[in-house]
């Protein structure tokens, strides 16, 4: 398991993590098999997404847009719960296939964390499943 560090410099933003796991691909010498990506985090998610000039901003405001402005109990900041619900409903996790030693992704597709009460420093941890030896 590897463990690798992102900085996110807005409240609210997508930072494209494509080549940095990339990169942690080709430094282990992995040519088939998957990888596995975890945030350690609760109000930080990943996924994958398509991303043209603008479309990390459309991403955002629909998050915005499908969380409701209620009364929240969370304790510690009520503010962010809404937050914690985006990140919930987008998930911790990526898997992704590895052939040839590079990721298996669509052609538009990048991988990307998505911060959603920054700036933050952000920790992804890489499990790299192959059945090379």
């Amino acid at each position: 398991m590897e463990r690798i560090t992102f900085y996110s410099t807005k409240k609210k933003q997508v930072l494209d993590i494509t080549d940095k796991v990339q990169t942690l691909l080709t430094k282990k010498k992995i040519k088939t098999g998957l990888c596995h990506l975890f945030i350690l985090h609760t109000t930080a998610c990943l996924t994958t997404a398509d991303l043209d000039p603008g479309t990390d901003l459309d991403l955002l405001d629909a998050l915005e847009a499908i969380i409701p402005k209620l009364k929240y109990r969370h304790p510690y900041n009520p503010a962010h719960v809404g937050d914690h619900i985006n990140s919930s409903i987008i998930g911790p996790t990526v898997l992704l296939p590895v052939q040839d030693g590079n990721l298996v992704l669509g052609t538009w597709q990048r991988v990307i964390l998505v911060e959603l009460d920054g700036p933050r420093e952000r920790q992804v941890v890489c499990s790299l499943l192959t059945s090379e030896k």
